[in-house]
């Protein structure tokens, strides 16, 4: 395999989960886990992470519905991630302004300040996708000289 070949690449993880708050930290670490395993250094494994952990929590505060599991995706090109995170609800996603003293209503604002680029999407047969594409350094290769 070439450098090229290796820069080309194209990675999936995707998993499906149940509309409850437990579960965030639960996909953290399996984000975590599987971006370490593609090779990615600890501040891009940072970036996406929070991302993952600020569209799922909204995902389940928002997105759920009884009954219905909602689906996070990344898929990294080597230095570009998506990060998709599909739920039951129809709502479009919107930023809110939040007070200085409240305890969240700035994950949307984190997840754009992250990312290169932003948006959503309806999907089929119900509910939306909201995804973040963000910018990564190129994932270390191990060389088999060295394993």
């Amino acid at each position: 395999m070439t450098a090229h070949d290796r820069q080309t690449t194209t990675q999936q993880w995707q998993m499906q989960f149940r509309s409850v708050r437990k579960c965030v930290p639960l996909i953290r670490g399996l984000v975590t886990k599987t971006l370490a395993n593609w090779g990615y250094g600890q501040d891009d494994i940072d970036r996406v992470t929070l991302v993952c952990g600020e569209l799922s929590t909204n995902a389940v505060e928002h997105g759920g519905r009884r009954g219905h599991l909602f689906e996070v995706t990344l898929t990294a090109d080597g230095p570009h991630c998506l990060v998709e995170v599909s739920d039951a609800g129809r709502t479009p996603p919107r930023p809110v302004e939040a007070d200085e003293d409240d305890e969240g209503g700035r994950g949307l604002l984190l997840v754009a300040a992250l990312s290169k680029e932003t948006g959503y999407h309806d999907r089929d047969p119900i509910g939306k996708t909201v995804w973040a594409r963000l910018a990564l350094n190129a994932p270390e290769v191990p060389s088999p000289c060295t394993n």
